[in-house]
């Protein structure tokens, strides 16, 4: 069975209504639930590297330890087409720098990825020079991780790169051993990619994974002139998994066959449905929990 991880992001109160545990609060919670891990969100209020230093990360590693809980990533938060508007700020040293420090500390805690982006579309960036700049920052960022044995993981989240094939060619361009993929299904599912193919076509390179479950509700806006309504992108919105839209059962066949044997991060880092109280964040957990025991099984 694939390991069960909670991303700390799930009780970090990101989003409105949603309840925040203290990260030593959020471990125990974890601990509490059943999980075998952590993917803990590498920016306040839960894992700052400007909070976390020498005293602090030992105490951290302590106390993880004796919960005999496994940091299985840390996930940082990098955008690397930020800062155009003002190319005389050293945005992207500033990142690099970050995922250099996030990897010395996923070192200390006893964990081998850090979680990473690549960037947003922006309206004075063109496709490739937008694509350069996370390329270049990507390899450099891996170059100074590895000296920490670490590898960075890097989502399928930002508008660069977002579709599998250009992600795959963009790890091919990136071209470092420890760059590797945290392949998600949500995003592929939401371009209308075929799951399996996409999972196929990353094969082995996959490392990491986060999973959450949605349904889909039709929006519109009303026209007042033609008394009717235009179509507007779909909202989406979080329900406990295997409630949703996402193909799950292909997506974990496909990670089976390509021998996927790493951790799988359950996150809630969005509206749900029912809300953001302790005990629908709970709910949620647990339903995944018991959700992985079954898909284990099939």
């Amino acid at each position: 069975m694939l390991q069960t991880v909670l991303h700390s992001v799930s009780y970090a109160g990101v989003w409105p209504g949603q309840a925040r545990l203290s990260l030593d609060d959020f471990l125990t919670r974890a601990w509490s639930l059943g999980y075998e891990g952590v993917m803990l969100m590498a920016k306040r209020p839960h894992l700052s590297v400007l909070d976390f230093e020498n005293v602090a990360t030992e105490r951290l590693r302590w106390r993880i330890d004796e919960l005999g809980l496994k940091v299985a990533c840390l996930a940082g938060y990098t955008d690397f087409t930020i800062g155009s508007d003002r190319p005389d700020i050293p945005t992207r040293e500033m990142q690099v720098l970050y995922v250099t420090q996030l990897a010395r500390l996923a070192a200390t805690l006893g964990s081998k990825l850090v979680r990473v982006f690549t960037g947003y579309c922006r309206p004075n960036v063109g496709y490739d020079q937008a694509w350069n700049w996370c390329v270049e920052s990507l390899k450099e960022s891996s170059r100074r991780a590895a000296d920490f044995g670490v590898t960075l993981a890097l989502q399928n989240h930002h508008d660069t790169a977002a579709h599998f094939e250009s992600f795959a060619d963009l790890l091919d361009d990136v071209d470092e051993p420890n760059c590797q993929a945290a392949f998600d299904a949500w995003s592929p599912a939401l371009h209308g990619s075929d799951l399996v193919v996409a999972v196929k076509r990353l094969g082995s390179r996959i490392v990491h994974t986060t999973v959450a479950d949605y349904v889909r509700r039709p929006r519109f806006s009303y026209v007042p002139n033609l008394v009717n309504y235009v179509s507007e992108p779909d909202a989406i919105r979080a329900v406990p998994m295997g409630e949703g839209f996402i193909d799950y059962d292909s997506f974990f066949a496909a990670l089976r066959d390509v021998g996927y044997q790493g951790a799988v991060a359950y996150e809630m880092c969005s509206p749900l449905r029912g809300g953001g109280s302790e005990e629908n964040l709970d709910r949620y957990a647990k339903q995944f929990l018991e959700w992985m025991r079954d898909t284990s099984q099939a």
